[in-house]
Parts: C-alpha cells; sequence; structure tokens
C-alpha cells in the first residue's frame, strides 16, 4: 500500500483554487433556490439543465478536497462544460438571438423572458453563464498550477 503525500506548501493554490470553485458553486445553487423557492419566479427548461450540471458540483468538489485529488477535475469537468453551453445557449435565448422553433420552451414558462435584471444587463442567464466561466477558469489555473509544480518536482 503506498503512502499518500500531502501537497508541498507550494502547492496549497490548487486546494484554494479548487475551494473557490466549490464556493461559486454553493452561492450559484443557493442563489438559484432562492429565486425560484422564495422569491417564487418559474423555472424555464434551460435553467433545469443548468441546475443539473451546477448541484452536483457542490457535491463532488468538497470530495476531491478533503485530501485535496487533483482527478476532481476530470469528474466535475464535463459538468462544468455542459452548464456553460447551456448557460449560453440560454443568453442567447434571451438576447432573441435564437428563433423562436429552436427554442425548448414550454407553455406558460418562456426562456426567453427575464424576470430578474441587475444593472440593466445582468439577469439570471448571465449570472449562470458568469458562474459556470468562473468555475472552469479556476479549474482549468488548477490544473495549470498542478501540472507545472509536478513538472518541476
Amino acid at each position: 500500500m503506498t503512502k499518500q503525500h500531502p501537497l508541498p506548501m507550494t502547492d496549497n493554490r490548487c486546494w484554494y483554487l479548487t475551494f473557490i470553485a466549490w464556493v461559486f458553486a454553493t452561492c450559484g445553487t443557493l442563489i438559484s433556490l432562492f429565486f425560484s423557492e422564495i422569491v417564487q419566479l418559474p423555472v424555464c427548461v434551460l435553467c433545469w439543465y443548468q441546475r443539473i450540471a451546477l448541484y452536483p458540483l457542490v457535491l463532488i468538489l468538497p470530495l476531491g478536497l478533503f485530501p485535496f485529488d487533483i482527478k476532481v477535475i476530470r469528474y466535475v469537468s464535463p459538468l462544468v462544460i455542459l452548464g456553460w453551453f447551456a448557460a449560453l445557449f440560454h443568453v442567447l435565448v434571451a438576447a432573441g438571438l435564437v428563433p423562436e422553433s429552436a427554442q425548448p420552451c414550454v407553455q406558460g414558462i418562456p426562456c426567453s423572458e427575464t424576470h430578474f435584471n441587475l444593472f440593466g444587463f445582468l439577469n439570471i442567464p448571465v449570472m449562470s453563464l458568469l458562474t459556470f466561466t468562473f468555475i472552469a477558469a479556476l479549474l482549468y489555473f488548477t490544473k495549470k498550477i498542478f501540472s507545472q509544480s509536478t513538472t518541476k518536482a
């Protein structure tokens, strides 16, 4: 049986970046639940796809933190990519750039309707796209830093 060694002190950055990615995922989950359960905003089909990609990150990312395991990035990357593309498509639908025939909306809950708007441009689809973008960037830099530190050793 091999003994697993902790990360060197210089590589604690990987742990912190992964932790921050988990914080973003957790905040995104809590905010989406707040809007649907407290504010009672309807949840469209595209929002459900983004939730399906976001919610598991809250459970999977901490599993890679204690003890730190870089392989967690491999496991969450498909969810982050799926969520990012769903959020991008949702932003395009809300902006009116996707024809109605290509929208996966159901009657009564249109995906193109924005119920919340902050600063005139920050709506729920944009917030979701930013969340997935930040998570993807944090995981990318985590992988890059880890790769650089293992090649030096």
